[in-house]
């Protein structure tokens, strides 16, 4: 039975120590050698492979729709290419046994094993139970997807799906706030929480030019100073943003309910907390320069 309606920011304060425990295998080792065993190897292959092969073998057009913020040229250097190395059945494998190593490496043996483990991954996944397909490409993509019987795996696979389900509601919130890819990218870096410009660039395909034009763009609505700070309406926007990706992903805390969401925030942090302190991120990932 669906609980009564939890407060608005409680889902999000949930679900950020959970990306953040997924998101970790992006920068692992581990990732590497995994997918350079299927003979993947250029880093951005590897990035547009493991998150993309849910879906199956799609072309880039897919994949620019679905991820929102790369520069489809940048995609279509590499897919449908990547699918010609290694079948997205190959990769998904691959990422799972990425993720294992990955976790136990950061968490430590111990952890992986522990009841608060088991216990976060059998509270995620009930959250997930909460999810919706509709519109949501790449969650729905990856509920298709087998529940991993280790816990340590399962929780990263629930984590997954409610980090899809979410992300898909926020491309419609920047779509609805008229942010293209880009100028999604240099909001959130102009807030302090989003990659630093240099790891943009790196990762998204998009050059300085097309940076500055953006940046031109967002001051030209009064989103951004002269300084490249948010204005006091583009900190309104993006409130408005997370505000509408909130009530979008409202419903899998909802199912979960005000207990649980509790305990399973505790559980997230700790987990996330220990890889960060184990190095799972780059030190200059986070930033506004």
């Amino acid at each position: 039975m669906t609980t009564a309606a939890l407060e608005p920011c409680v889902g999000r304060r949930c679900h950020n120590p959970l990306n953040s425990l997924h998101a970790a295998h992006y920068f692992s080792p581990d990732l590497g050698r995994e997918l350079a065993a299927i003979e993947v190897t250029h880093p951005r292959a590897v990035n547009f492979a493991v998150r993309a092969a849910a879906l199956g073998p799609v072309g880039p057009g897919a994949v620019t729709a679905a991820f929102y913020n790369y520069k489809h040229e940048l995609v279509a250097e590499h897919v449908p290419a990547v699918w010609r190395t290694a079948t997205p059945q190959q990769v998904l494998a691959a990422r799972v046994r990425a993720v294992d190593a990955t976790l136990r490496r950061l968490l430590g043996e111990e952890t992986v094993a522990s009841d608060p483990m088991a216990e976060a991954a059998r509270l995620a996944l009930r959250a997930a139970e909460g999810c919706s397909r509709a519109a949501r490409p790449l969650y729905s993509a990856h509920a298709d997807l087998p529940v991993p019987e280790e816990p340590h795996l399962a929780l990263w696979h629930a984590a997954t799906l409610l980090r899809e389900h979410r992300g898909d509601g926020h491309l419609a919130a920047l779509m609805s706030a008229e942010l293209d890819g880009l100028e999604a990218l240099v909001t959130h870096t102009a807030t302090g929480r989003g990659m630093t410009p240099s790891w943009v660039f790196t990762t998204r395909g998009w050059t300085r030019e097309e940076w500055d034009a953006a940046a031109g763009r967002l001051r030209d609505r009064g989103l951004l100073d002269a300084d490249g700070e948010l204005t006091e309406r583009g900190l309104a926007v993006r409130e408005e943003v997370e505000a509408e990706t909130d009530r979008l992903d409202r419903a899998p805390y909802e199912h979960l309910g005000s207990e649980g969401v509790g305990r399973l925030t505790e559980l997230a942090v700790g987990f996330a907390r220990a890889a960060t302190a184990a190095g799972a991120y780059p030190a200059d990932l986070i930033g506004k320069r």
